[in-house]
This record gives structure tokens, sequence and C-alpha cells, in this order.
């Protein structure tokens, strides 16, 4: 993969977009791989893991399917069309219409095609049965805090991009990932040929919340990176972590909102992880000023609230 080059109009096109398609590929991968990157993770797999083997134990050619797609270093390509912000089925309909001829020859890029899935017929179709069950039973369900999740993750990278360009708004998104300048961007440090994206291609960046990200393409106009939220904005707004002793002193949603306050948030940030509206978060934020457990400053265009000492003592001491 290596590195990609994105001139000036490229650039100009690029954006974020929250997909229901990219989400649930990331949760498959999860459940395929069995891996959690934090507490919040760990219950939902260990909740939705006996039911995904159920459902697989049932169509051993598309275990075995899902099995191949997820190489060691790369991902079949038929399974991860870039996303474009649309509802899951639309985005769905790409890999359901995979030809067999394009998923086999996907599938020996990834890692090798298993004997069973070369004689089979349908894989296109298969693939996309199993994506529409994770939606279904295991995504679905979840989906608007996943999605606040995303929304909040956007939201950070938009205000550093506005801030310090985009070698900040990309810091961090994946390992060895990085804005070299001069319309760069270094992927990986796998040695392949560069890709260029010019005039009205862009560069779609898509958040996930589980912990995988991969890039994507189809022909010469659409390019994806789909990235991990941001950690801690992804183990705060499961809602977890609020004692419930603070809870009962404070109320559930002001204790809500002290907890999210152990790094800095502004107000937007905060109504997109709690799904409270604007005038709700502020009011509760004013009276956690006048309480002295939290702070406003402004950091370039926004202003951000976080926790000081006193309200870092109250989470502390709820929490034993």
């Amino acid at each position: 993969m290596g590195w990609w080059r994105i001139d000036t109009d490229a650039l100009a096109q690029s954006r974020f977009v929250v997909s229901e398609l990219a989400e649930t590929t990331a949760a498959l991968f999860a459940l395929e791989r069995r891996t959690a990157t934090h507490p919040a993770e760990r219950d939902w797999l260990a909740a939705q893991l006996p039911g995904y083997q159920a459902y697989l134990r049932q169509d051993p050619v598309a275990a075995e399917l899902v099995r191949a797609a997820f190489g060691p270093r790369w991902l079949a390509g038929f399974l991860t069309p870039p996303p474009r912000g649309l509802p899951f089925a639309e985005e769905l309909a790409a890999v359901r219409a995979s030809g067999d001829a394009v998923v086999r020859t996907d599938l020996r890029a990834a890692s090798a095609l298993p004997d069973r899935v070369a004689r089979a017929r349908g894989l296109g179709p298969r693939a996309a049965d199993v994506l529409e069950w994770v939606w279904t039973y295991a995504v679905r369900p979840d989906w608007p805090r996943r999605r606040r999740v995303a929304e909040a993750d956007v939201l950070v990278r938009t205000r550093q991009l506005g801030v310090a360009g985009w070698a900040a708004a990309l810091a961090g998104l994946r390992p060895d990932m990085a804005w070299l300048g001069d319309g760069r961007l270094r992927i990986n440090r796998q040695d392949r040929p560069p890709r260029e994206l010019s005039g009205p291609a862009g560069l779609v960046f898509v958040p996930v919340t589980p912990g995988h990200g991969w890039v994507a393409w189809r022909g010469a106009h659409r390019h994806a990176l789909v990235y991990p939220c941001t950690g801690q904005l992804t183990q705060g707004a499961a809602g977890a972590g609020v004692p419930t002793a603070l809870a009962r002193l404070l109320g559930p949603v002001r204790a809500r909102i002290l907890v999210l306050l152990e790094s800095p948030k502004s107000t937007t940030q905060l109504v997109a992880l709690t799904g409270l509206s604007l005038g709700t978060v502020a009011g509760q934020l004013k009276v956690l000023r006048e309480a002295g457990l939290v702070l406003r400053r402004r950091a370039g265009r926004s202003v951000l609230y976080h926790r000081v000492g006193a309200g870092d003592v109250l989470v502390a001491a709820a929490g034993r």
C-alpha cells in the first residue's frame, strides 16, 4: 500500500462520513477474530459470539468464506466497498452483487481460497447474508449509541482539521499512517506502488467503534479509510463507569457528564456522546461549573470543558 498522493482538488473533496455497513463489517471482524479493545466491547463480544457461531454452523461455506476474507494483512476487497454514508441495505447491495470470480480473486489476494469455497456458487450473496445477520442482531440494536460515538469522533477530527490542518486531524488514525506533506498520505509501511487521487476523487474517512480499520477503493474515483474511533470516546459513550453513588448524589445526567469530562470536551461532543439536547448539556455544565467541579477554556475556535481536582476526587470517592 505504501502511500497515496492526493492533489489539491481531491483533498478539497475529502470528508468524514458515518457508515452503517462499515460499522457492521468492523463488528464482523471483531466477532471473527474474537477481539475487543475495551470492557464495553468485551461485554458485547461475550453476548454476541454464541449467536454468531451458531449462525455460521448452519452454513459451513459462509463460515470458510468469511474466515478467508479476513486475511492476515489484507481484507478481501469485495467485502469492503468504500462507504458513502448511505443506509445499510443500499451499501450492502454492492457486496451482494459481487460475482463469484471477483470474490475468488479477492480471497486469493487476502489469504487463500478454501476448496469448499472454490466449488460453491453465490458467494457474494452468502457474504452479504452474514453481514445482514450481524447488522440485524449485533449492531442495529445498539446503533444509536454507536452513531453518537462516531459522530463525536468526527467532531474531534474536524475541529483538529480547522485548527491545525490535516496532519493533526489524521494523527493516530491507524498504526504507521501519517500525513507527510506535499499531498502525500502514508497508509502503512508496506512496499507497494503509490496510488494517485486527483480531481473529484476525494477521500472518505469513516470512523467505526470496534478497534479495526482498513482502506478501500473502487476504480480511480472512490477511496475510503476506515479507522477506529478515539478510545476514550468509545468507552465513555458506552455509559459504563458512572458510579451508582455519584448518580444518586448528582443525578444520572450530571454524573455522566462529569465522568465524561475526564478529558476535555466541547458541548457539541457531549451532545453527540450522550444523546442529550444542547440546552440540557449546557444547563448541566453550568451547574457543575458553579459547584467548582469543572472549568472551561478556549482551544482555538472551540470552548472545552474539563474536570478539576474537586471533580476528580468526587468521582474517585464515589467509585470506591
